[in-house]
């Protein structure tokens, strides 16, 4: 029985350890609002100022895998590169020893005086007030998140208390005794401490059970020493399961964080071990406490990362060994190649800046054409692996908007004569049309998913209207990207009719389904899938009017044609009604339209 209540003695302090760290992580966090996130990723332009970054951050919220996961997220997104990434993880590894020498405070007795003032029921009895005093009468969010670091901290504290309470008996047991020296060996101690870390998903965790156990004064240096090796290697099993789903440099993000401590733990073994054999060390066999364990996890760490250091080139290079890119990821490599053209020191020559850019948006608008092919062929034929590679170039056609409107924007703090400026201001516009192109290809990639986990089918009737559509769609879409690569003013004006006839397609695509319903051939859900699509397709064709608008105005002598719009060529109505019957023709729905579309009706819409 007394077995029993020391196990669920020690569990609960373990529950309270891991809630108030989680409790005090999460609070600090929240004060600091995104400034830890920003800082990750943009003070890491040296290995050295990634280690440190890495090793403040951990320190504050108080968890490694933690500051890992966020590391690997980011380099999912492409905020950070894997050179980058390499540095904050050393140095996360380095900060989470930070935690030994917190916990070492619970462990601060004394008779009286000033040290009874610093015992560790003092300290959290005192955080325990301030933060709850802060939580019930504060109004303002961020001074409850400070009593939330308050009470995280006392939480942990009373659950480190409750550990070394829990484990105090031991010290007697001469079979805990026998355990410990069993774990003396190198290799068991190493496994011991993985799979407590493991299970756990913390190593401040699991060191805090070791200094827990500790204080029973039976635990030999030939003991703590193994565990403590083994503990860095299972925290990796948070950070590794973080990268499940992850692209390549994500996962190998996760892997770093495995291999620096997989490193750390073979030197250590390998040279403590190799010098015990001949030395014969005559500590391993002392007893050792908190203070000497904290004091050997933050060496264990300390060390092997400052090795690595200069050497993140080499692991980088490794990693990429390890986990080589598929073809999709250098087709992903070589799409992002257009950045490179951004050079910052063009920026002084606006008119070369100019043309990076321009060949920059001409390959925009190529990864934007074939995205919105990939979307509309998904509704045809729909498979997982084809709608990620949608949203995977979506989210390269996003880094596209957004490297180039900030290399846009700094460029216009330079000098510029008034060509150069309306050339800028174009370029913003269409960087803007392509984005929300874009956003719609996958838009209707997300309603063919939706249909195809709802096992839902439109009927051939339906599918025959919206193949016709389709058609259409990749006509405009391809006739005004060629338009703009060519600079073609001329092209750029059918676009106008084109976009007037698919919207007019749209709405009898429209009337025709809401037929389909009232007589019952087709459901609500069907329905619905079915506007969504038609509204999608018609936006993109709206995007394509205003890309080509851009490519027309660009073409005028006029210096002031932004005052003077009428010198523009524009289609005449008689060329605007013939382009305008001529695509419906084309596309086999001219019987369908009861008038023709006016210039002044494609106005209004």
């Amino acid at each position: 029985m007394n077995t029993v209540v020391m196990i669920l003695s020690l569990l609960c302090g373990v529950a309270l350890f891991m809630y108030g760290m989680s409790l005090m992580g999460e609070g600090l966090k929240r004060v600091a609002g995104d400034k830890l996130e920003s800082f990750l990723y943009r003070v890491t332009n040296t290995p050295l100022k990634g280690l440190l970054l890495g090793a403040g951050v951990t320190s504050v919220i108080q968890s490694s895998s933690a500051t890992t996961v966020m590391v690997v997220g980011f380099v999912n997104s492409g905020m950070i590169t894997l050179f980058q990434a390499i540095g904050i993880i050393i140095g996360a590894n380095i900060g989470t020893s930070i935690t030994g020498w917190i916990l070492c405070l619970s462990y601060i007795e004394g008779a009286g005086g000033i040290t009874r003032l610093l015992s560790s029921a003092t300290i959290a009895a005192v955080a325990a007030i301030a933060g709850t005093l802060l939580r019930m009468l504060s109004k303002r969010s961020a001074q409850k998140h400070l009593g939330d670091i308050l009470l995280g901290f006392a939480i942990l504290m009373t659950g480190m208390q409750m550990m070394s309470a829990a484990v105090s008996p031991l010290r007697e047991s001469k079979g805990f005794i026998g355990a410990l020296t069993m774990f003396s060996n190198p290799f068991l101690g190493i496994l011991l401490g993985i799979v407590m870390t493991a299970i756990l998903q913390s190593a401040s965790a699991a060191i805090g059970i070791l200094q827990a156990l500790s204080v029973t004064g039976v635990m030999a240096f030939s003991t703590a020493f193994p565990v403590i090796l083994g503990i860095g290697i299972g925290a990796s099993c948070p950070v590794l399961l973080s990268a499940i789903g992850a692209n390549k440099n994500g996962q190998r993000s996760a892997i770093v964080y495995l291999l620096i401590n997989v490193f750390g733990m073979i030197v250590w073994s390998i040279g403590f071990y190799s010098i015990n054999a001949f030395v014969h060390f005559s500590f391993l066999e002392m007893t050792v406490g908190p203070v000497i364990i904290a004091m050997w996890n933050s060496v264990i760490r300390i060390i092997p990362g400052f090795i690595l250091l200069p050497f993140i080139k080499a692991i980088e290079r490794f990693t990429c060994r390890i986990i080589r890119d598929s073809e999709e990821d250098l087709e992903d490599i070589r799409d992002s190649a257009d950045f490179d053209l951004l050079d910052e020191r063009l920026l002084s020559s606006p008119t070369i800046a100019l043309e990076q850019c321009r060949r920059v948006i001409d390959g925009m608008s190529r990864k934007v054409r074939k995205n919105v092919g990939r979307s509309l062929n998904l509704i045809h034929e729909f498979s997982d692996r084809r709608f990620e590679k949608v949203q995977r170039k979506e989210d390269l056609i996003d880094k596209y908007e957004s490297k180039l409107g900030a290399y846009l924007v700094v460029l216009t703090k330079s000098e510029m004569n008034s060509r150069q400026t309306r050339e800028l201001t174009s370029d913003l516009r269409v960087i803007g049309d392509l984005e929300r192109i874009g956003d719609y290809a996958s838009r209707i990639a997300h309603v063919t998913k939706e249909l195809f986990d709802q096992n839902i089918r439109f009927s051939d009737a339906a599918m025959h209207d919206l193949n016709v559509l389709i058609e259409a769609e990749r006509d405009i879409v391809n006739r005004t990207v060629l338009s703009y690569q060519e600079s073609n003013p001329e092209a750029a004006l059918a676009i106008k009719p084109f976009r007037a006839a698919i919207a007019s397609l749209c709405e009898i695509l429209r009337a025709r389904h809401i037929g389909r319903l009232r007589r019952g051939e087709c459901t609500m859900e069907q329905g619905t899938a079915y506007n969504d699509l038609l509204a999608s397709i018609d936006r993109i064709a709206s995007h394509c009017v205003a890309i080509t608008g851009q490519v027309r105005r660009a073409h005028q002598s006029d210096p002031d044609y932004h005052v003077h719009s009428l010198k523009a060529r524009e289609l005449t109505e008689e060329e605007y009604q013939s382009l305008y019957t001529g695509f419906l023709d084309q596309y086999d729905v001219i019987r369908n339209v009861e008038r023709p579309v006016s210039l002044e009706d494609e106005a209004v819409q």
